[in-house]
């Protein structure tokens, strides 16, 4: 049983009926909410072209407003993550949603690439709330009903965020075509809206966590946490001779880190737990591995479809599209049994196919073969994601489970960070079949690491109650 935890699940309690079951009317607002990051991710993949060409910008700048959004939320996911947890889901929610009406309305009236990067950096701060928002409430539904295995709650998490991740493109694509890529980010505010009106409406109000009580929060923390990653990121985005003293910040800024956290009483990140908890630092690493192969893909191709096959931005939308079928299909016929391990492994081989097939893929390879790639990409996108977020609840402390799931989305977001960056190093100029095949490469090395980290591991049998994983 799920140890018992103290304040959001009493505060739940007294603030709504105690039905046997899961409180169905959080599902809307959780799953709304937790899909303006992926939408907004994947949305832009069809964008940065006609972006690009709206202000004679090549891709190596327009991928700023891939990088820009997953600094913001690779640093904002764990922060809010640990202020849901101390201040509970619902104040999180409805301030970070709100964020992301704001952060569309600015980016539809931007007048430059740098106003509109900035458009997507306060939208990655917005969309850093709902997901820890939404797995705390998770966690104290499960202590408040007494089950253990939410295994219904968590695949409609995953399979929501993969589905919207991949339909993101085609959905992309048709505003694209009906209003200009602007259309790609008013859509927000009428999302923004309805997370606004569903939150106040469903959400729970909470009291603060007892154990956060008296106690302020990690400010210092925090901001050498933002300085140590942004630095890597930065670095990572473009590497070079000149760029050395990022690392050099960044190490310097994680060392104080680890210095203040190992101090603090109240830590933003518990680095005693953390490091005492292997399994979930290597689930931390799986994200990272098999997201980098994904955002590679979703924002590679459609790129290479453009540019080298010269098709319509909508039209590579819709040859994503079976991707969307696919990790649906795959992730509701698995949602229900765990089974970590065994979706991982099929996971990662799924994933080294296709990047073997992409490097025979050029200029001549048939139409149909493009958006059967993309079907079977689906696989991996339906599981992978999945198998994590599952392995994370069970390896979590209860305590923390929000800023566990906001730090499970940053590695996520590192792993969109190298593919962007991947892909501004394969396509310098523009998106050609031998800058496809070395992005293939890229892709191929990422997913065969994927799968040596799970074969040797046989702790994944155990983590689920029945030990099937």
């Amino acid at each position: 049983m799920i140890p018992r935890l103290t304040g959001i699940g009493r505060a739940a309690r007294t603030a709504r009926p105690s039905p046997a079951g899961f409180d169905r009317r959080l599902i809307a607002p959780m799953l709304l909410g937790s899909v303006l990051n992926p939408i907004n991710s994947s949305m832009i993949a069809v964008a940065l072209v006609p972006i690009g060409v709206a202000f004679g910008a090549p891709p190596a700048e327009t991928v700023w407003l891939v990088s820009a959004l997953y600094l913001a939320t690779a640093v904002g996911q764990p922060v809010v993550g640990r202020l849901v947890d101390m201040y509970g889901p619902r104040r999180l929610y409805l301030i970070g949603t709100g964020l992301v009406g704001i952060a569309g309305f600015l980016g539809a009236l931007a007048p430059s690439l740098g106003a509109l990067t900035g458009a997507r950096v306060l939208l990655g701060f917005g969309t850093s709330a709902a997901y820890p928002a939404a797995m705390r409430l998770t966690r104290s539904e499960a202590e408040r009903t007494g089950r253990d295995s939410p295994a219904g709650v968590l695949t409609a998490l995953a399979v929501a965020n993969q589905t919207v991740a991949v339909i993101g493109p085609a959905l992309g694509g048709l505003l694209i075509g009906v209003g200009g890529w602007r259309a790609v980010f008013t859509v927000n505010v009428p999302l923004s809206a309805a997370c606004l009106v569903l939150g106040a409406l469903r959400l729970p109000r909470t009291a603060r966590a007892a154990e956060s009580r008296g106690r302020g929060v990690d400010l210092p923390g925090m901001a050498l946490f933002a300085v140590m990653l942004v630095s890597l990121m930065l670095f990572l985005t473009a590497p070079r001779p000149g760029h050395w003293y990022l690392p050099v910040l960044s190490a310097v800024a994680g060392a104080g880190f680890a210095v203040r956290e190992l101090r603090v009483p109240d830590p933003f990140v518990d680095l005693r737990v953390l490091g005492g908890n292997v399994p979930l630092i290597v689930t931390y690493v799986r994200q990272l591995l098999g997201y980098t192969t994904a955002y590679a893909f979703m924002y590679g191709f459609p790129q290479w479809l453009e540019e080298s096959r010269g098709l319509h931005a909508a039209t590579a939308g819709l040859v994503l599209l079976p991707l969307s079928g696919a990790a649906l299909a795959v992730s509701a016929l698995t949602g229900r049994r765990e089974a970590v391990r065994g979706k991982l492994l099929a996971g990662s081989l799924v994933q080294m196919a296709v990047c073997a097939a992409l490097l025979l893929v050029g200029s001549g390879t048939p139409v149909w073969v493009l958006p059967a790639l993309a079907a079977v990409m689906g696989v991996p996108q339906g599981v992978i994601g999945l198998a994590t977020q599952t392995a994370l609840y069970r390896q979590a402390e209860p305590a923390r489970t929000a800023s566990a799931a906001g730090l499970l989305r940053t590695f996520g977001y590192l792993g969109a960070l190298a593919a962007s960056a991947a892909n501004a190093a394969f396509f310098t100029h523009r998106a050609d079949t031998p800058g496809l095949h070395d992005l293939a490469l890229f892709m191929l090395a990422g997913s065969a690491l994927l799968l040596a980290t799970v074969l040797p591991d046989r702790s994944l049998s155990a983590l689920t109650p029945s030990g099937k994983a």
